[in-house]
């Protein structure tokens, strides 16, 4: 890949307002990346509303919001996530409830009501098959839904582990394995079928794990590798035996491979792995901190290098970073001051010719 040869930059290339509170969250839609079609994302706030922007193709820099989804949540909106169609989005708020939206002819309506969690919905994620949907609250619980015929939702497992407020729920890239991460300052992961969930395994102290709450977590392209970022000012590198995990049980424990320490200087909330390799991580210090795998002497196994520091992003806490799955590396970030800012990190060695 050409970025780390001649170096990169990072380009703003919009900042998008209209949210009248913080932003808390954002996700691409993950069928909008399509060579032609305009790239879609959805961000939520403080202000109870969801916001879908719109890119159009011919003007590179040119985003649009194109609907303003309100009235449904009473209270503020923390998560937000496209099912692998493209064609649901879930958002999880603070009045304990997740709803589901549906894009009918670019209009967006809510076809389902999700209740269940005591208090506040921290999180949400659909698995890669699109047939079950995850949530998780402070009421310390993580919830598994099936989607059932005509977007009707069944709860099929309540998950009791964690010790405090269950931050994020992330499902594997590729398998029926979920992730959760909590205050409690560890990552638990669970597998099963049917309404048969179990915590496999606990990431955490002492077996070099997170040593305050961990907000985030992310998979690599080929899902044997995670990253997850905390208070304690870390990100970590995991991995697991993939030809294991796709074996019978569908399940390989997964070791701490690496600590990045050093880079940031408050919170780390948000951290996300680019398809090619690229990790991103935002955080309270209002900066963005690139990071790649550092080929040279991998005598002691893979360890990571900062690829690139972005200073004052934002004016405040930056809250979700994003990559787009499309052509170009564009990554969305999400902050306190309410904005969401668009990015472009390009490689100047492709720029100058080389």
């Amino acid at each position: 890949m050409e970025l780390y040869e001649g170096g990169c930059e990072l380009k703003l290339l919009e900042t998008l307002e209209g949210h009248s509170d913080r932003v808390w969250s954002l996700a691409w839609n993950p069928v909008t990346a399509a060579a032609g079609t305009p790239l879609v994302f959805a961000s939520c706030s403080g202000d109870k509303t969801v916001r879908i922007w719109e890119n159009t193709p011919s003007h590179s820099a040119s985003w649009t919001c194109k609907a303003v989804l309100e009235d449904t949540h009473t209270r503020t909106v923390r998560s937000c996530a496209w099912s692998p169609s493209g064609k649901l989005l879930a958002t999880a708020s603070f009045d304990a409830t997740t709803a589901i939206w549906e894009n009918v002819g670019g209009d967006y309506e809510c076809v389902s009501t999700l209740e269940g969690h005591e208090n506040e919905v921290k999180s949400v994620s659909w698995n890669a098959s699109g047939t079950l949907l995850a949530t998780c609250g402070r009421d310390k619980s993580v919830w598994i839904w099936e989607l059932q015929p005509g977007n009707e939702f069944e709860c099929v497992s309540v998950l009791q582990g964690h010790t405090q407020d269950v931050k994020m729920v992330q499902w594997h890239p590729s398998t029926d394995v979920l992730f959760s991460c909590s205050y409690d300052n560890t990552i638990k992961v669970w597998a099963g079928d049917d309404d048969d969930w179990q915590c496999v395994q606990t990431l955490g102290e002492p077996n070099s794990g997170h040593s305050s709450t961990v907000w985030a977590l992310s998979f690599n392209a080929s899902g044997d590798k995670m990253v997850t970022c905390s208070d304690d000012l870390t990100l970590k590198i995991w991995e697991t035996d993939n030809i294991q995990m796709h074996s019978g049980d569908g399940y390989a424990p997964w070791r701490h491979l690496c600590t990045l320490t050093g880079y940031h200087d408050r919170s780390i909330f948000s951290v996300h792995w680019s398809s090619e390799g690229i990790i991103a991580s935002g955080a309270a210090d209002d900066a963005i901190r690139f990071f790649v795998e550092n080929r040279d002497g991998l005598v002691d196994g893979p360890t990571y290098k900062l690829l690139l520091k972005k200073e004052k992003a934002h004016d405040m806490d930056i809250n979700s970073i994003q990559w787009s799955s499309g052509e170009k590396r564009l990554l969305a970030s999400a902050s306190d001051d309410g904005t969401i800012k668009i990015w472009e990190l390009a490689s100047l060695c492709m720029e100058n010719g080389h």
